[in-house]
């Protein structure tokens, strides 16, 4: 069972960045695709970003691209996103998910993730 648990969101002005967290069981980041998504009310919940097991490859949502940036922990237990540039449509409930890997190596779309956090809001104002 993987244990997933976010921290650090909050209310920030736009412009302004925060630094959420992700702690994982052990192991996690290094044998499972993990991924910051977010939903907000009314809205379908997207993938922001989505690291492949150990980090091999990181995809970005196009909206965040040059703004937010995953990192990990130098125990790999803790997956981080700094995000900058915060804009009101940043605004949502930030969640971390992991699950293995397809066949093949792949990553599962979101529906498909085995493991996730309760999440931890992040409030922009304009």
């Amino acid at each position: 069972q993987v244990r997933l648990v976010e921290s650090g969101g909050g209310s920030v002005r736009a412009g302004g960045s925060l630094k959420l967290s992700c702690d994982a069981s052990a192991d996690t980041y290094r044998t499972n695709c993990m991924g910051w998504f977010r939903q907000s009310p009314g809205k379908k919940r997207e993938a922001v970003v989505m690291s492949y097991p150990d980090g091999s490859r990181i995809y970005y949502h196009d909206s965040v691209k040059g703004r937010f940036t995953v990192s990990v922990g130098n125990g790999k237990n803790t997956m981080y996103l700094q995000m900058s540039s915060l804009k009101p449509e940043d605004t949502a409930t930030y969640y971390c998910g992991a699950s293995r890997p397809v066949f093949g190596g792949g990553c599962p779309g979101q529906s498909d993730f085995s493991y996730w956090g309760r999440g931890t809001q992040v409030t922009v104002s304009s």
